[in-house]
Formats: structure tokens, C-alpha cells, sequence
């Protein structure tokens, strides 16, 4: 094993050099409080600049990423982000932007974010869009506060959500965090909505229903325009949880549905950074009726000249979100991937998505479980039940993965499916690399009848091999301390 950056440093080895002072030298404690000021040397290893970057470079190829891996990454879709996206951002005219500039030296990315607020509102069916959410959690935080705001100005706020039983688990606990009562609405036995047990809970108490289309199981909820029927017939919203936006783009828009309020994940469905890539964006889009309480502030065109403002004057607002307009760095890499594939290029990744997730169960049925076998949209859900019976559970599958080099699926979610792994390749994968997948859960699955014992020490080719998970999230190690120069390094643990 490679050692330690701290092991391979010698005393005065040095990775940079400053020039000679050439002004008056003035002590920290001159202008710093000594209480700020350290009074030992930090226990840094001296290296040289190579050694830095040599030590940096092979931490890196210890990650899984997405340049360098498959990842099936059901739920949170870790899609490829194109480097052209990349270029576009690096732009001096985007990289030098400041928040507080006037808004006359800000017309050309305001052009743009409006322009792709009415792209939005043109590929999801909606009248109107707001930017600022900076992640999908925040969008729906977003539009159940908007949906507050609406019956609150009717004289009820109302105190119900009605969620399905296999939403994401953002669903319940945003509504939850809005002050509403969450209620379940189960599944039938074809994966969908239940109908009759929707129509037994919705009353007037109902303020809307939160839903994925297709849902988490990766079904289309071929009944949607009755539920929306029945959500409005009591006076509710209709709220669209984007995160398997995906395989309708070009082919059907949520808000010819029925729904009145749609968030969209641009990670998921229009490829830009997320999680350890960078921050995220989840921008709402509203009916017409629901307009006036969009956050503040908003992008607004002047009618005789055409200038872009920034307004805050929207009286009946939900207020703002953020201290400025959106993680705008990662909507400019939105409209880039829009731009770059138009009409039909949507249309293509929709449906390109749909292919592959559907070539991936084909080719797997018959060695696992299927949830709901019948044609899935983007995603579909296995079951390791079978694997299970000889000691193999869907963690050991999802530690067994990276041996061959795949990044672990979702697992044990949806809650409904027990020993659930959920599949989704995205549209950007090849069909050598879905062959390969294939290949290796087929492999996988006659370990798992014939070296079920193999999965318990799995990953065994990683840097890092089988952890007791009790163990490391109990007693995790936070940090590499050094005694002495004559004590070995030791690893500090805190409970």
C-alpha cells in the first residue's frame, strides 16, 4: 500500500518558496488577538510538490466517479455532466459576476436565466418558473409553501398531504417540516396509486398530494388524470416531484397532467453537478393562479425597453429563499445541456432512457426477483429475496458490485419492495456497458447460489475492504494523529 503523506516527508523538505520580504516585517500579534494565534507548529508533513501531487492523484483513483465507473444509481440519478457545460461556465464574462453589480452590466445572464425559466415552463407545461430553490429538497419545500400560501388566502391553509407509500422520503418530511400532516396513500398490486383508497382520504382537509410520475418504482401512473381529478374535486393541488422527470422530456409534460406545481432536479434531468459535484438547483413552476407567491426576487422584462430587472415587490410572495438569485453557476450549465440538444436531442435522452432501463430488466429477468414485471420506464425495482434465502441480501450484491469496478445501486428502497435494488443506467450509457452490468450481476447471482460465504468479505479488491458498519458509524476515525517521532501514527477514534 501506498504510505501516508505523512509517513514520506522528511524535515525541511519544502513543496514551494516565497521570494525574499521586500516590505516591513510586522509580527501576527501586532494586529491579531493572541487568542487566535497558535502557539505550536501544526503537525504538517514536509514534502515536496511532487510528493503532493503524486499523493493526491492516487487518493483520486481510489473514488468512484462517474468519468471513471458505471453508476445504476436508481433515486438520485448520477448522470453524466458534459465537459462543454464545464467550458461555457469558465467564461470571463460568467466567472467574474458579482451579485451586487447594477443591473444594466447583469443583461446578458439575466437574458439567459429568463430564457430558461419560459424553457422550463415550455418542457414541463407550466405558465410560470422561479430559479432560486438550490436543491430538489428545497424545491418541494418551495412549492408547499406556495400551496400554504394559496389556501391560506382562501381562509383555510388545510393541514393534509397525501403521499404516496413509494414517494421519496424528501416527500413526507418536507411537508412535515411545513407544519402539515403527512398521510399514506398505499400502493395497488400493479404498483400504482390505489384509487379507491385515495378516494376514502381525501376530504377538506386536503391541501394536495405529492407525486412522481413515473414513480419510484419506475411506472408510469397510467391513471394520473383521474387522481388530479380527485385531488382537485376536493379543492387540493396536485404537486410534481421531478426527480424521474427523465423519460417524459419531449413525450409528456407534467402540467398537461394536472399538476399545478412541479419541481425539476437539473442534476437528474438536465445533467449539471450534484452532491459531492457540486451544489445543486431544483427550480418551481407554477400554474398561472399560483404566480403571485413565487420567492422573490424575480426576473422581470420592462415592456418599452426590454431591460431585465431584479424585483422584490410581490406583495403576496412566500419570500425569499436565498440571499441572491439561485446557484447560478449550475443553471448556466442547465440551459448549456438544453441549448446544446434542442427539441429532438430531449426527446432522444427521454427515450434513450426508457431503452436502457428496459434492455437491463430484460436481460436480468429470470436471475432476481422483479418487483413489477412488465415494461418500466426509466428505472425498475429488483427484489434479492431468492439471493437472500441462501444468507445473500442486497448489500452484500451492492458490496459484491464494486469488486467489478460498478458503483453500488439504491438499495432497500422503495420501502415497499423488500431486499430492493433499484436500477437506473441513464441515457448516457452504452450498450457495452450495459452488457457488461449484466454480465456481472448474472456472475453475481450464481455466487450467490454457489459461494454465498464469498459476499460476507466482499469488497475485497477495494482500497477500503468490508467494514463492521455498526462499528465505523459508532466509533468512526476522524482524523490521523501523530504522538511523537518515536511513537507509530495512530488513528483517533470519537463515539
Amino acid at each position: 500500500m501506498r504510505p501516508l503523506i505523512f509517513e514520506i516527508g522528511s524535515p525541511g523538505r519544502k513543496g514551494y518558496s516565497l521570494p525574499s520580504l521586500d516590505v516591513p516585517r510586522k509580527e501576527a500579534s501586532s494586529f491579531i488577538p493572541s487568542r487566535f494565534l497558535r502557539r505550536t507548529l501544526p503537525e504538517l508533513p514536509e514534502v515536496s510538490e511532487l510528493d503532493v501531487v503524486r499523493h493526491y492523484v492516487s487518493l483520486s483513483k481510489k473514488n468512484f466517479s462517474v468519468d471513471a465507473n458505471f453508476y445504476p444509481l436508481g433515486s438520485c440519478t448520477m448522470k453524466y455532466n458534459p465537459k462543454v457545460n464545464e467550458d461555457v461556465i469558465k467564461q470571463p464574462g460568467y466567472l467574474n459576476l458579482h451579485p451586487y453589480q447594477k443591473e444594466e452590466t447583469l443583461q446578458g445572464v439575466l437574458e439567459i436565466l429568463y430564457d430558461l425559466e419560459k424553457l422550463l415552463c415550455d418542457i414541463v407545461g407550466v405558465d410560470e418558473f422561479c430559479l432560486q430553490p438550490a436543491a430538489g429538497a428545497q424545491g418541494e419545500f418551495t412549492g408547499l409553501l406556495i400551496m400554504h400560501a394559496y389556501h391560506t388566502e382562501r381562509g383555510n391553509p388545510r393541514r393534509k398531504i397525501l403521499v404516496p407509500d413509494s414517494s421519496h422520503g424528501t416527500n413526507p418530511a418536507s411537508a412535515a417540516l411545513c407544519g402539515y400532516e403527512v398521510v399514506q396513500v398505499k400502493s395497488n398490486a400493479r404498483g400504482r396509486v390505489d384509487l379507491e383508497e385515495l378516494r376514502r382520504l381525501v376530504d377538506q382537509n386536503v391541501a394536495g398530494m405529492m407525486l412522481t410520475n413515473p414513480n419510484t418504482l419506475g411506472l408510469f401512473e397510467d391513471e394520473v388524470l383521474e387522481i388530479a381529478k380527485i385531488i382537485h374535486g376536493v379543492g387540493g393541488l396536485l404537486y410534481y416531484d421531478g426527480a424521474n422527470l427523465n423519460p417524459l422530456l419531449g413525450m409528456a409534460r407534467p402540467g398537461d397532467m394536472g399538476f399545478d406545481i412541479v419541481h425539476v432536479n437539473t442534476h437528474k434531468t438536465f445533467s449539471t453537478p450534484h452532491g459531492g459535484g457540486g451544489p445543486g438547483a431544483g427550480p418551481v413552476g407554477v400554474k398561472k393562479v399560483l404566480s403571485k407567491y413565487l420567492p422573490t426576487p424575480r426576473i422581470v422584462k420592462e415592456k418599452d425597453k426590454g431591460t431585465l430587472r431584479i424585483k422584490n415587490d410581490f406583495p403576496r410572495s412566500i419570500g425569499k429563499l436565498n440571499a441572491f438569485y439561485g446557484n447560478v453557476g449550475v443553471l448556466l450549465r442547465a440551459y448549456a445541456y438544453i441549448r446544446s440538444l434542442g427539441k429532438e436531442g430531449l426527446l432522444k435522452t427521454g427515450r434513450h432512457a426508457i431503452l436502457n432501463a428496459n434492455y437491463l430488466l430484460k436481460g436480468l429477468e429470470g436471475h432476481y426477483e422483479v418487483a413489477y414485471p412488465e415494461m418500466c420506464m426509466h428505472e425498475f425495482v429488483l427484489s434479492a429475496s431468492r439471493q437472500k434465502e441462501k444468507g445473500v441480501r442486497a448489500l452484500d450484491i451492492a458490496k459484491r458490485l464494486i469488486d467489478f469496478g460498478i458503483h453500488p445501486p439504491t438499495i432497500y428502497f422503495p420501502l415497499v419492495v423488500p431486499e430492493a435494488v433499484m436500477i437506473e443506467p441513464t441515457e448516457s450509457e452504452s450498450r457495452q456497458t450495459l452488457d457488461y452490468f449484466i454480465e456481472v450481476m448474472k456472475r453475481i447471482a450464481k455466487e450467490a447460489e454457489e459461494n454465498p460465504a464469498l459476499f460476507h468479505e466482499a469488497p475485497v479488491s477495494a482500497p477500503v475492504h468490508r467494514l463492521d458498519e455498526v462499528w465505523a458509524a459508532r466509533n468512526p476515525v476522524v482524523k490521523w494523529e501523530k504522538k511523537t517521532r518515536d511513537e507509530a501514527p495512530v488513528a483517533t477514534y470519537s463515539a
